[in-house]
């Protein structure tokens, strides 16, 4: 086939480039950032569906952030591409910090706290409601007893505290990249226009220099 790859890569290159692209994260930065740029709207609703991006990074809805971005986007009156481009905030160099944050944040909130150690930490919670999950689904369909314990656990030490605690660090950041990124766009889309208005107008008098002299048409 014309399009397919010469080298095919494994099942374990593919799950490395979702950790680490091809260039690095700083190229793929790069190249967000010169797509957001270039895209034809108002510098402010850029940057508004920009913050709508990066505060669906801080929901724990993982999977979701390009819906919830799309809708925050058209609440906010904001540009849907730039809110799609916002949520590579959330990547493998910052999901960590972000949770860590975010389930800080929420159970300072609720006043709750979270249970740490060995077999209760936050990948053992995980383990447990995937466990549970599991062998609730097979239940289903057998004569299995459905047990909700662990992902009763999750929920209230992880998910819903995660998504309280993500409401503040979220907004906060949101507004700060939409205070950073407005001028940068402005200033790009402003620079852009003069060197297209300069071409156009280049273009314009190497036209009229080309017509021929009425006055001397020798």
């Amino acid at each position: 086939m014309v399009f397919k790859r010469r080298d095919r890569r494994s099942p374990l290159q593919v799950l490395w480039e979702l950790i680490w692209p091809r260039g690095g994260w700083t190229r793929a930065f790069h190249y967000v950032k010169h797509r957001v740029r270039r895209l034809p709207d108002s510098p402010e609703r850029i940057a508004r569906g920009i913050g709508a991006g990066v505060f669906a990074s801080f929901t724990p809805f993982y999977g979701m952030h390009f819906v919830i971005a799309v809708i925050l986007a058209r609440v906010i009156n904001g540009n849907i591409l730039a809110s799609l481009s916002g949520t590579f905030f959330g990547n493998p160099l910052t999901y960590v910090p972000i949770g860590v944050i975010s389930l800080q944040t929420g159970h300072f909130i609720l006043g709750t706290h979270f249970e740490e150690g060995s077999e209760h930490g936050l990948m053992g919670k995980f383990a447990s409601a995937a466990g549970d999950l599991k062998n609730n689904s097979i239940a289903l369909f057998t004569d299995r007893n459905a047990d909700w314990h662990a992902l009763k656990v999750f929920f209230q030490e992880v998910f819903y505290p995660y998504m309280i605690g993500g409401i503040l660090p979220g907004i906060v950041t949101a507004v700060v990249c939409y205070y950073l990124s407005l001028p940068l766009i402005r200033t790009y889309q402003q620079r852009r226009r003069s060197k297209i208005k300069a071409k156009f107008q280049a273009i314009k008098k190497k036209a009229e220099a080309a017509l021929p002299n009425p006055e001397n048409p020798g």
